[in-house]
C-alpha cells in the first residue's frame, strides 16, 4: 500500500465551477463518471467576471443548452437582438449596425451575469453528480497538482487532503494555478493578454426599455472605439440585462502599461462621454466594479491542452477569441469542457482512461474550436500588418487628405466590411484598427453628438469599498520592489493609481544613503484577483485560500 492508496479517489476532478468547468462536469456525471467539482469562492460565481454575452454557435457540437436545457429561461438576462459599433472622435460618432457580424454562425446569444449564471449551474451539477457518486463543493482552493513518480495523478489542495483522479480537468480560470504547475501556461509577456474592467450599473427594466427603445424580450450590445481612450489599443462595450447594464472596456494589456493608462479612468471615460448621455442619467447607480484578466487566444490558445491525466479548459487553456468586434469565451468553454468530457468517456471505455488528453486534442482540432481560436489567415498576415512600420505608414495614411478623402468615399460600403468574419478574422491588433481608422472614420462619417451626461462615477475608493471582502493571508508577494521592476502595476492594476493611496501598489519615495528612490508598496487586502500584476509586475502569486479575498456580488 502506498501513500496515495490512503487518498480520497475520484474518477474525475473539476477544479472551477464557471461554464467550462460545469459542462465537463456534466457530461461525466450524464455518463455514470463518478465526478467532483472543486470550487475556491463561497458560491460558484463569486470569483467569476464576464462582460459578458455567452452565444451558441450553429457549428459547434455542444452549446450550453444543449447540456442545461433550462438554461435560457433561468440563467441569462437578455437576449442581445441587436449589435453596434460606435465609432469616437471627440463629439463626433459614427454609428455602425454589426448585427449581420454577431448573427453569423450564431442560434442565439444572451447577456449573463456570472454569479446568477455560475450558481445556477452549480446548483444542476451538483444534482447530477451526486447521482454518480460525487458532488461539489465550496471553499476550497486547489493549490496544485499531486504527482507519483513524476506523472500528475491528482490535485492538492488548501483545506483538505489530497485527491487522486483518473482525470483532472482545469477549469479554474485564465490565473490557472494548475496549467502554471504542469508548465502548460505562463504570465510572461503582457502582449498575450487583454485586461477588461467593468462596472454593473443599476438600471430599472422598464427604464432599459424605453431607453434602448427595445422590448421585454430584446436586449443589445454596443461597442466603442475611436480616441477616447488616450491612445491605448482596446475599445468598450456596453450589455443589457434584466435590469443593469454591464459597461467596460477591455485593452491589450501591453498597451496600457506603454501608455500609463489607469484603468479606472479609462472607464470614467466611457461614463462620461455625451454618446452614452442617450442612456445614463444622474441617477446613475453602480453596483459593481470589478475587472480580470482574458488569454487573447490568437497568440495563447494551448495546441496540446494537457498533460498526463491533467487537461485545460476555457481560460485555463487560453480559449478566449478576441478579433475586433468578435469576443467569444464562454461558449469554447462550454464546448473544450464537454469534449474533454467525451473524450475520457471514450478512453475509458476502451480501457485506457489516462490518454484523454490526447484525444481531447484532436478534438479541438476535428470539431473546428481550433481554427476559431488561432485563425490561420490571422497568423499568416501578422508577421506584415502588426510590422511598426506598416502600422505608422498605414496611420500617416489615414490621417491625411487622401486618406480622408478615401473614407468619406467607402462610406458605403463601411456597414458590409464591419460584417464580414473574414475582415474580421485578419484585423491587427494595432493602434489602426483600433485607434486611428475608427478616429478618421468618425470625423470624416460621423455625426455630431448633443446630448448632455451628467453621470459622476465613483471614485476608485467608493468602487473599492463596495466590494466585499474576506480578508485572509497575503496571496501576493512583490518580489523587487523597485519602481524599474514593478512601477507598471501601480496604473496597470485597476484598483490602484498613482494618486490614490488606498489601492494594491502604491508609489513611494526613500531615502537610502543620501539619495532618493521611486519604489513600490504592496497591500493584497483591496485585491480583486485580476492577476494583472503577475504579468507587469515582479510578484509571486497565488490565487487566496477557498472562501477568501473579494467576493463579486454580479460578476
Amino acid at each position: 500500500m502506498t501513500e496515495l492508496d490512503e487518498y480520497e479517489h475520484y474518477e474525475a476532478i473539476v477544479v472551477g465551477a464557471g461554464p467550462g468547468g460545469a459542462a465537463a462536469a456534466a457530461r461525466l456525471a450524464d455518463s455514470g463518471i463518478e465526478t467532483l467539482v472543486l470550487e475556491r469562492g463561497v458560491d460558484a460565481g463569486s470569483k467569476n467576471v464576464s462582460g459578458g454575452v455567452i452565444y451558441a454557435e450553429e457549428s459547434s457540437p455542444y452549446t450550453i443548452d444543449d447540456l442545461f436545457p433550462d438554461f435560457r429561461e433561468e440563467a441569462t438576462e437578455r437576449p442581445v437582438t441587436a449589435n453596434y459599433i460606435h465609432n469616437v472622435a471627440g463629439d463626433k460618432v459614427k454609428t455602425v449596425d454589426i448585427s449581420d457580424l454577431h448573427h453569423h454562425d450564431t442560434e442565439w446569444a444572451d447577456a449573463v451575469l456570472r454569479r446568477k449564471m455560475d450558481s445556477w449551474l452549480a446548483e444542476q451539477v451538483h444534482e447530477r453528480a451526486r447521482e454518480s457518486g460525487g458532488g461539489l463543493l465550496t471553499d476550497v482552493r486547489v493549490n496544485g497538482l499531486l504527482r507519483e513518480r513524476g506523472e500528475i495523478v491528482g490535485v492538492t489542495c488548501d483545506e483538505i487532503d489530497p485527491i487522486t483522479a483518473d482525470l483532472i480537468v482545469a477549469a479554474d480560470g485564465v490565473n490557472s494555478e494548475l496549467a502554471r504547475d504542469a508548465g502548460l501556461m505562463d504570465w510572461e509577456d503582457p502582449e498575450e493578454w487583454f485586461q477588461g474592467v467593468k462596472a454593473v450599473v443599476d438600471m430599472p427594466a422598464d427604464a432599459i426599455e424605453e431607453r434602448f427603445d427595445i422590448a421585454p424580450d430584446e436586449g443589445e450590445a454596443h461597442l466603442f472605439s475611436g480616441d477616447l481612450y488616450q491612445g491605448v489599443r482596446g475599445g468598450g462595450f456596453l450589455y443589457t440585462n434584466e435590469d443593469t447594464l454591464s459597461i467596460g472596456n477591455v485593452f491589450h494589456l501591453d498597451s496600457i502599461v506603454e501608455e500609463r493608462a489607469e484603468v479606472s479612468n479609462l472607464l470614467d471615460a466611457l461614463l462620461t462621454h455625451p454618446l452614452l448621455g442617450q442612456w445614463l442619467d444622474d441617477d446613475y447607480v453602480e453596483l459593481e466594479y470589478s475587472a480580470k484578466l482574458v488569454p487573447d487566444s490568437k497568440k495563447v490558445a494551448h495546441r496540446s491542452p494537457y498533460r498526463d491525466r491533467l487537461v485545460l479548459v476555457g481560460d485555463a487553456a487560453g480559449q478566449m477569441q478576441a478579433q475586433g468586434p468578435i469576443i467569444k469565451g464562454m461558449n469554447h468553454a462550454v464546448t473544450a469542457g464537454a469534449l474533454a468530457a467525451e473524450a475520457f468517456i471514450t478512453t475509458k471505455g476502451r480501457g485506457r482512461p489516462h490518454s484523454a488528453g490526447e484525444l481531447y486534442q484532436r478534438k479541438l482540432e476535428d470539431e473546428g474550436v481550433m481554427a476559431k481560436l488561432r485563425p490561420s489567415l490571422y497568423r499568416a498576415s501578422r508577421a506584415a500588418a502588426e510590422n511598426d512600420r506598416v502600422t505608422n505608414l498605414v496611420d500617416t495614411v489615414a490621417s491625411s487628405a487622401v486618406g480622408r478623402m478615401g473614407m468619406r468615399r467607402l462610406s458605403s460600403t463601411v456597414e458590409r466590411l464591419y460584417n464580414s468574419p473574414l475582415m474580421m478574422s485578419v484585423l491587427p491588433d494595432t493602434s489602426s484598427a483600433y485607434v486611428t481608422l475608427p478616429t478618421v472614420l468618425a470625423e470624416e462619417l460621423g455625426e455630431r453628438i448633443t446630448h448632455e451626461n451628467d453621470v459622476e462615477p465613483p471614485s476608485l475608493g467608493d468602487r473599492i469599498g463596495d466590494l466585499t471582502y474576506d480578508v485572509g493571508e497575503p496571496h501576493i508577494e512583490l518580489q523587487d520592489r523597485s519602481w524599474e521592476a514593478s512601477g507598471d502595476a501601480v496604473t496597470a492594476c485597476p484598483v490602484s493609481s498613482m494618486d490614490y493611496g488606498g489601492g494594491c501598489y502604491r508609489p513611494e519615495t526613500v531615502k537610502t544613503n543620501g539619495h532618493e528612490e521611486r519604489v513600490v508598496s504592496l497591500d493584497t487586502q483591496p485585491c480583486i484577483e485580476c492577476g494583472t500584476c503577475a504579468v507587469v509586475a515582479d510578484t509571486k502569486w497565488t490565487h487566496p485560500s477557498g472562501g477568501k479575498g473579494v467576493e463579486y456580488r454580479e460578476g
